[in-house]
């Protein structure tokens, strides 16, 4: 039986979890796809750290030492950052590899240019793992795109922060103590900067608008904003009116413009993302035929994210390129947004709110609570003439009661 070799860059969680999965299942694996398949090298940050790696298999920190191997069919990334992720790939493709990536952020910003290298070298690239580890989101948006169009995607995309959330209103924790526990458990990092602070979301958010858009918003243009400021007196007010926080990134086309969002959302108990709790993902993908469709899963870690890796191998080996094709933007008449911009909001403030001089709809205000219904430019004038009031869009059907 001919084989298929493979080299796994980066040996930490992904990367050991996909050496792993592939060895214990082998057999399986070769059963599928008619070939055995083989780890031929594995790509290190140092050699003299012990590792349970075979030792038939190339264990280097030299990523030249993996390209000249004589044979080599996929490579697989599972580094953080930009660079060298980047370059290692453009030169895996060069060779004529396969690639299969799990890093959102390098795929964020340079997704397009490797699809299109991959093109021109009659190669693959899969990235099912750079958005919700296990839950095979990508994948099925290209299956609605044979026929569906993409109105709105709107998904709870990193575990970390909405564990923290969980923990905050169901332990009634602070940040720092819930993000503490989060740190304890393996569930945040040293530094979490990227996962309280949006950015994690954020990438995920561009690669989705890009698989359902087309392209992507300026990045710029994005509101961005973490959950570093949500307070367990919000989190218990919130609760009280039967709200929920969660940090939701958001992306839609409006009038053939792209707008995507990632920031602390209320959400009701109508939505299908109110009941996501600790470090599960979900998406909620709505299209013009299906309607909406929610899927959940587990985000991150070792074994999830290993198997979207390898069903990408699966896909990339037998040639499936079009699982993991970009479509293009559309440029038909726009039908997928329905509210032309205007979201519901909820002002949390101290004293009374200011608010006569801004053209809004104010749906109900109670001595601390203004729900209105508001475009972003306006809530953005109302932030700047309210310093003291906090600002939430509310996702699902509500009411706001006076009595409360």
């Amino acid at each position: 039986m001919s084989s298929i070799r493979v080299a796994i860059l980066g040996f930490g969680t992904v990367g050991e979890g996909v050496y792993k999965t592939i060895n214990s299942h082998k057999e399986k694996l070769s059963k599928v796809l008619g070939k055995r398949v083989e780890v031929a090298a594995v790509l290190v940050k140092s050699k003299n750290k012990n590792r349970e790696i075979d030792n038939r298999v190339l264990v280097t920190d030299d990523f030249e030492e993996i390209l000249n191997l004589e044979k080599l069919d996929v490579v697989v990334e599972a580094i953080v950052g930009q660079e060298p992720a980047l370059t290692y790939l453009q030169k895996a493709i060069q060779k004529e590899c396969h690639i299969i990536t799990a890093n959102k952020e390098m795929f964020a910003v340079h997704g397009s240019e490797l699809q299109k290298l991959a093109k021109e070298n009659g190669v693959s690239v899969g990235f099912e793992a750079t958005v919700a580890g296990g839950v095979p989101v990508i994948q099925t948006l290209q299956q609605l795109l044979n026929i569906n169009q993409i109105k709105k995607i709107e998904g709870i995309l990193n575990g970390t922060s909405n564990y923290i959330l969980s923990e905050m209103r169901t332990n009634d924790l602070s940040f720092s103590a819930a993000l503490q526990a989060a740190q304890e458990k393996g569930y945040a990092e040293a530094d979490p900067t990227n996962d309280v602070e949006g950015y994690d979301a954020f990438y995920k958010l561009m690669i989705l608008s890009e698989i359902a858009f087309g392209g992507k918003p300026e990045w710029a243009m994005v509101p961005r904003e973490g959950i570093t400021g949500i307070t367990e007196e919000q989190i218990k007010g919130a609760e009280k009116l039967g709200l929920r926080f969660k940090l939701i990134a958001s992306i839609q086309l409006v009038n053939g413009t792209i707008i995507g969002s990632v920031r602390p959302t209320l959400v009701t108990e109508t939505h299908p993302l109110f009941n996501i709790e600790g470090v599960e993902n979900s998406v909620s993908i709505e299209g013009d035929i299906v309607g909406r469709i929610t899927l959940q899963g587990p985000g991150a870690g070792m074994l999830p994210t290993a198997s979207a890796v390898i069903e990408d191998l699966i896909h990339v080996v037998r040639g499936n390129q079009n699982t993991v094709t970009l479509c293009p933007l559309s440029n038909g008449e726009d039908e997928r947004a329905e509210d032309k911009g205007n979201q519901n909001w909820l002002m949390i403030h101290p004293g009374e709110a200011q608010l006569t001089s801004v053209p809004v709809s104010v749906v109900t205000q109670t001595d601390n609570h203004v729900y209105l219904k508001a475009d972003e430019p306006t809530i953005s004038t109302l932030r700047k003439r309210n310093h003291q009031a906090s600002f939430f869009e509310v996702l699902g059907e509500f009411q706001l009661k006076k009595s409360v």
